[in-house]
């Protein structure tokens, strides 16, 4: 569980601690049904732990931009799945202090049939959101959405960019400590892109802890203060964004990386 920051953190600035973290996932053995179903009546189900993340140690300090670079499947998003407190920790702690936006799976809290404007409502109280802030903030989410003709619509019918529109815009309503963003820039046209990255400078401008998971080298290094390097579930390295990007790229060249 995500554990607020005792005061001494608080003293020193800090918003997020990882102290020798280890997230572990338990995978069935038996991969068919035919390999399941025996398995299930005489209990000899086999689970393999797979582990996500090994004796991670890391702190985040108030208003800094931290860049989480590795492969696929290293641990990155896992680590800010544990800060969003989408799951829990195995080993270890995880402490977090403040108010926290995840632009992880944006829209997750949506309903298909609902209409867009009923979506806001219901994925803004999934986000911490009163109905009060909620009215307050809607002509506000509609607009940057850019989805005003068809705020009235089932969002069944939205395509992935739209989805994404709707979802980013209620998000960044929040008003967050803590901004927490997983690769979803990479859908929908430039020009919204754009104006997201213009949105994530302000957040950065007004002090906002951002988080910030992203295979595109170079921004990182223009948008990130700070970077980790996850690989094979653990921290290899933690500096600059062009040092650790520059070590990330000599890195990839080595087959065990």
């Amino acid at each position: 569980m995500k554990t607020p920051l005792p005061t001494l953190f608080n003293m020193n600035n800090t918003v997020i601690k990882f102290t020798n973290l280890t997230k572990k996932f338990s995978l069935q053995k038996q991969k068919t049904f035919k390999e399941f179903l025996p398995a299930l009546f005489l209990g000899e189900q086999t689970k393999n732990n797979f582990i996500a993340l090994d004796n991670i140690s890391f702190k985040v300090k108030s208003g800094e931009t931290l860049g989480i670079i590795g492969p696929n499947g290293s641990g990155k998003s896992t680590i800010l799945k544990l800060i969003a407190g989408v799951t829990a920790p195995t080993k270890g702690k995880v402490y977090v202090n403040g108010r926290i936006s995840p632009l992880i799976e944006l829209g997750a809290g949506f309903h298909p049939e609902l209409t867009a404007r009923e979506n806001i409502f219901l994925n803004g109280a999934i986000l911490g959101l009163s109905q009060k802030e909620i009215e307050n903030n809607f002509n506000s989410i509609v607009k940057f959405s850019e989805l005003e003709e068809f705020i009235d619509q089932p969002i069944k019918f939205f395509s992935s960019g739209m989805y994404m529109r709707l979802g980013f815009s209620v998000a960044i309503h929040t008003h967050p400590d803590i901004l927490i963003i997983d690769e979803i820039l990479a859908v929908g046209d430039p020009n919204f892109q754009q104006k997201c990255f213009q949105k994530m400078e302000e957040f950065k401008k007004n002090g906002v802890t951002i988080l910030y998971v992203s295979h595109d080298l170079d921004t990182v290094i223009k948008f990130c203060s700070r970077c980790l390097l996850i690989s094979h579930s653990k921290l290899i390295a933690d500096g600059s964004p062009i040092q650790i990007c520059q070590q990330y790229l000599k890195e990839k060249t080595n087959p065990s990386f």
